[in-house]
């Protein structure tokens, strides 16, 4: 059972040979990257947009066909239940997330979401039967690309950000979540967070080279990183870049450089198990010859170890702030998104990890690098995440590529974890 270290049950002997279709779930993932394709192999599938809104047909289709109902929130968060035998049982959840980075792969979330609606097709092959219900999720707005913070609607699903917070974000272009989620008509009947779960088990790729380097085809994770998003923004004078002395200049853009380089020597400061980095930049007037008078930009910092995140935010603001005062820039940091360091169920690590041996797969435990919805699901449910290699950890973009047999792999440990934990009935 989640949450104990007593032994697991032992599936039934016919069920130790179950394996997916790795030809009908590979088929499956490559008629999903034909929705919001990018320009160079990938996809991009940005959430709430059109593509978003067609790819969600898609997958409510396929979850009809495999005898499934759909239930929606007004998040739009969408649940597509395969009926257990017991319709008292908390049932058990299965999924990630369709949406993609602006230039993102065809696996990153995808897979988790296509990967459990192929668990459900496989017992529906096999006329397996399981006592708890069994539901396959697409959260809304994972990437956080489009609206931030990231893992929006699961985080109103767990309480962490107000429903009226989350509809309120606005893109680039000013656009308005909940105006959007309206648009392209996915606002459901359900209350955001009503659902309760028995646990949640999600499958993703790695997005990282370690499981490829270490020769590993499954990761049992056993945690993962914190986060702070901080967005700064500085202020300086826009002036001539031609005719304005150097000495007279309040250059926001040399600012940000400095900025970025303090970001790197903090996370360097803070090994092993730290990271930090800008990302999302934005200039202005983002001309060739005005030196900026404002910037935007993101710096996103990782640990798993909490202290080490706390203390690396401290020290960027700190850094952003002297930085500003020695060149005369106006700053100002707001906090746009953050998540404590996950600690995943131990029973349900106990059984990802008997599931993969099972199998004959080679695994490693492994902490997770990126924030998933399965690290705000943590704070209401039990859960763990299963995941796959990615070829040379490349993710967050469109060269983003994985294998048949290792989409298949980490899918079969998905289908026996998830056996095991909804409960096998004769």
């Amino acid at each position: 059972m989640p949450g104990d270290d007593r032994e697991s049950k032992l599936m039934p002997a016919p069920g130790e040979n179950l394996r997916i279709d790795p030809a009908r779930l590979w088929d499956s993932l490559m008629e999903m990257a034909k929705i919001g394709p990018g320009v160079a192999g990938g996809c991009n599938r940005q959430t709430l947009t059109d593509a978003d809104g067609e790819a969600r047909h898609l997958f409510a289709g396929w979850c009809r066909a495999a005898g499934m109902t759909m239930g929606v929130d007004s998040m739009g968060n969408m649940f597509a239940t395969r009926a257990g035998e017991d319709p008292g049982a908390l049932p058990v959840y299965m999924g990630s997330h369709l949406d993609t980075q602006p230039t993102g792969g065809k696996y990153d979330g995808v897979l988790g979401v296509l990967g459990a609606l192929e668990v459900v097709r496989t017992m529906n092959d096999m006329g397996v039967r399981t006592r708890r219900p069994i539901v396959v999720t697409n959260w809304t707005n994972e990437e956080g690309a489009r609206f931030a913070p990231a893992m929006l609607a699961s985080g109103v699903f767990a309480g962490i950000h107000t429903e009226g917070y989350a509809k309120g974000r606005t893109d680039l272009d000013g656009k308005v979540f909940g105006e959007e989620l309206a648009r392209i008509g996915w606002v459901g009947d359900e209350k955001v967070g009503a659902r309760r779960m028995h646990a949640m088990l999600e499958l993703h790729i790695e997005q990282g080279p370690i499981l490829e380097a270490e020769g590993k085809t499954i990761g049992v994770v056993t945690h993962g990183q914190g986060l702070w998003w901080l967005e700064i923004t500085l202020t300086g004078k826009e002036a001539h870049t031609g005719s304005t002395p150097m000495k007279m200049r309040v250059n926001a853009g040399l600012g940000m450089a400095r900025i970025t380089e303090r970001v790197h020597q903090i996370a360097m400061s803070h090994q092993p198990d730290a990271v930090g980095a800008v990302g999302q930049v934005k200039v202005f007037p983002n001309s060739r010859n005005v030196i900026p008078g404002k910037v935007v930009f993101t710096v996103d910092i990782r640990s798993p170890e909490q202290s080490k995140l706390d203390a690396m935010k401290a020290e960027v603001i700190r850094a952003a702030h002297a930085v500003a005062a020695e060149l005369g820039l106006g700053c100002s940091i707001e906090e746009v998104g953050h998540f404590d360091p996950v600690t995943f169920d131990p029973g349900l690590v106990k059984i990802v990890r008997g599931a993969a041996e099972k199998l004959g797969h080679s695994h490693m435990d492994i902490v997770s690098g990126a924030g998933h919805d399965a690290c705000w699901i943590n704070r209401v449910a039990p859960t763990v995440m299963v995941m796959c290699p990615c070829v040379d950890g490349l993710s967050h973009n469109e060269a983003e590529e994985i294998t048949p047999d290792w989409a298949a792999a980490g899918t079969d440990v998905l289908l026996h974890a998830a056996l095991e934990v909804a409960e096998v009935v004769g």
